[in-house]
């Protein structure tokens, strides 16, 4: 087996780097690993109540993963789709963990509609829809998430979540619905034309 330079692993595919790593080529999977490490933990943070601790040793988890299950890889998969694949399969198994522990219900804090429009800016903006994406439910938070945070196209969310494109795209519309009714309030702050933009 002819051993690469580190350098070159850098311009290989993701798909071909896996092949490496299923052949025990370790600077394959560094090179992997230093392009999705940082992502694959902001990831994991933000669907995992944004515990460090737990993203950490789920993106730990994560890669391990990548290792052991290298030589079943489908190299005509796009990595990115299998990897988020797996990922979403880890959050799944904690939610499920933490209900029996905790058997609680998440509680929707009460809209505080009647604030006065003069009051509002653009931090209060940011606030009120990092509260709405922290109050969906378990997948409506999965596909915000791969869409804007790790920009995944409709046809990778639909492959990491193992449901229709039609279905990732029905989600995300009804989502930005509802943000929209609820933010509507902000509109004279961002302007129509910047709101629009937002939610287009």
């Amino acid at each position: 087996m002819k051993i690469q330079s580190l350098s070159q692993y850098h311009h290989w595919t993701d798909e071909r780097l896996m092949e490496a790593v299923a052949n025990k080529e370790h600077r394959a999977f560094e090179v992997l690993y230093s392009r999705y490490s940082k992502p694959v933990f902001g990831y994991f943070y933000r669907m995992l109540w944004k515990n460090r601790e737990l993203a950490n040793d789920f993106t730990q988890d994560l890669f391990t993963k990548v290792i052991t299950y290298a030589p079943q890889f489908d190299t005509k998969r796009p990595f990115k789709t299998w990897m988020y694949s797996m990922a979403n399969n880890l959050c799944k198994n904690e939610y499920a963990k933490a209900e029996v522990r905790s058997k609680a219900i998440m509680e929707v804090p009460t809209k505080q509609q009647s604030e006065s429009i003069q009051n509002m800016d653009l931090a209060q903006f940011k606030l009120k829809l990092k509260q709405l994406i922290h109050d969906l439910d378990p997948i409506k938070k999965e596909t915000i998430e791969l869409r804007f945070f790790q920009e995944l196209s409709v046809p990778e969310i639909a492959n990491a979540m193992a449901v229709s494109e039609g279905t990732v795209k029905s989600r995300i519309f009804y989502i930005l619905k509802d943000f929209q009714r609820e933010l509507a309030v902000f509109k004279e702050i961002l302007g129509i034309i910047l709101f629009t933009i937002i939610f287009r």
